[in-house]
């Protein structure tokens, strides 16, 4: 790696849904792959938000600001339509969401820049407030740790070297947890994304929609995609089809999150046929694309839950 991943990095592919009033947990609840209604003050959540058809239609690190204030972090680019469709479930709750994007400052924490802004390391999803100021500890990029820095607009930025945008979405890659964003919208279950092995998808809770097709999944053993780290020589974009060798005519997977390595080439998330993962030949774009090289989560996946 050429550039220590080691600094901050503001975030402006993200935005943040605020849900606020005496019923904003309890609506959340019914509307999220996780628990929201367990959640307390130091930690967060990753999860989804699904079709009934247990479709993702958006991804959130979720967390309370108080008992009756949650914040949503998501991509910018479905927070529009994703505020607008739960919007149509709040019926007589009394809840109110909210577009809080403007509102406030999101920046990303690599290294030692979490203990320089936290004073400690943070783990994933944990949450540390500093007055006004929430941090919130993602999964690692590799070995190194990574946090979300948010402060409400008008906040001074947190201490550290200032990261390129590429290098922040390559430890995005790297941590192998996919951010959903438009082009993927209806395309995954939760766990194509691996989000029932880090802890995105709680299988104790209540009904939220499309909880019964995730469920399923899970427990008749129906899932035959996981999303992987690979690598290509060549620029990788989010949406992109990728093939095996041996089934030239068919796609075996998508790109689900992609940037430049440090190193050279890129590095992307992907999502694979299980059977397409083991065999090897993939290609990106078509079966005679640039070739994609299998590299390590750095977790877990968890089969018996």
């Amino acid at each position: 790696m050429t550039t220590p991943f080691d600094g901050i990095a503001p975030l402006p592919h993200l935005g943040v849904i605020r849900a606020e009033g005496e019923d904003a947990v309890k609506f959340l609840h019914g509307q999220l792959t996780h628990d929201f209604a367990l959640l307390d003050l130091q930690h967060a959540r990753l999860a989804a938000f699904l079709s009934a058809k247990g479709r993702m239609q958006a991804s959130f690190i979720g967390f309370k600001r108080s008992p009756t204030e949650v914040l949503l972090v998501c991509s910018r680019d479905l927070l529009a339509p994703t505020l607008k469709r739960m919007s149509m479930f709040v019926m007589r709750a009394k809840a109110r969401l909210s577009d809080a994007s403007e509102e406030l400052l999101l920046y990303g924490l690599a290294g030692s820049a979490i203990e320089k802004v936290a004073g400690s390391a943070i783990q994933a999803s944990a949450k540390a407030d500093l007055g006004n100021i929430s941090v919130v500890g993602l999964v690692p990029a590799g070995a190194v740790p990574r946090a979300l820095w948010i402060a409400p607009a008008g906040t001074p930025a947190p201490e550290g070297s200032l990261l390129p945008d590429t290098l922040w979405t390559w430890g995005e890659v790297q941590s192998g947890v996919a951010t959903l964003t438009a082009p993927l919208v209806d395309a995954f279950v939760p766990q194509m994304l691996n989000y029932e092995s880090v802890d995105g998808v709680s299988f104790k809770k209540g009904c939220y929609p499309g909880q019964e097709i995730v469920a399923r999944s899970q427990f008749r053993g129906a899932i035959k995609r996981r999303a992987f780290i690979a690598h290509a020589d060549v620029s990788l974009q989010v949406g992109a089809e990728v093939f095996n060798a041996s089934e030239p005519d068919q796609a075996c997977g998508i790109v689900a999150q992609a940037a430049p390595a440090p190193g050279g080439g890129w590095d992307a998330i992907v999502v694979l046929q299980l059977a397409a993962a083991e065999s090897g030949a993939l290609h990106a774009d078509s079966a005679e694309g640039p070739a994609l090289r299998l590299g390590t989560l750095p977790y877990a996946l968890k089969d018996d839950l």
